[in-house]
């Protein structure tokens, strides 16, 4: 398994525990973090994600909302909410990955952690972020 897929576990991970303790961000990174145990890189982008998120929760959480297609964010399952947030993020908020290896990795995390529907459910929703919101951005004639 890449470095970068299990700096997205982690990120998961942390999502997960941060819904049961909303303490201050940073002290809960840095003990999450610290008993890790990973690498540094590991541990970098893990935490730039997360900040990601954290940072732009109000706009990861509209465009959530916009294409869950009637899916209240507290009908989902947590982890289900965490992934689909993680991802956005990542497509919106970053440019390093392309896009279709953020909606893989997705999904695979999905299988590993989700329920059986998981792994479409996230597709289907990335899926529609990309299409709807990133695709003319990311061609090379569109500027």
């Amino acid at each position: 398994m890449g470095k970068r897929r299990i700096a997205r576990e982690l990120a998961l991970k942390f999502m997960y525990q941060s819904e049961f303790n909303p303490d201050n961000l940073e002290t809960q990174i840095a003990q999450f973090t610290e008993r890790s145990g990973t690498q540094a890189e590991i541990i970098e982008f893990m935490t730039v994600l997360v900040e990601k998120v954290f940072a732009h929760a109000e706009e990861v959480d509209a465009l959530l909302n916009k294409f869950s297609d009637h899916w209240a964010l507290d009908r989902m399952s947590m982890v289900d909410r965490s992934i689909l947030r993680l991802g956005i993020c990542e497509l919106v908020f970053t440019t390093a990955t392309p896009p279709k290896v953020v909606i893989n990795e997705a999904v695979e995390i999905a299988k590993k952690f989700g329920t059986e529907d998981s792994p479409d459910f996230i597709n289907g929703i990335l899926d529609k972020v990309f299409k709807e919101t990133l695709k003319d951005t990311s061609s090379p004639t569109a500027k």
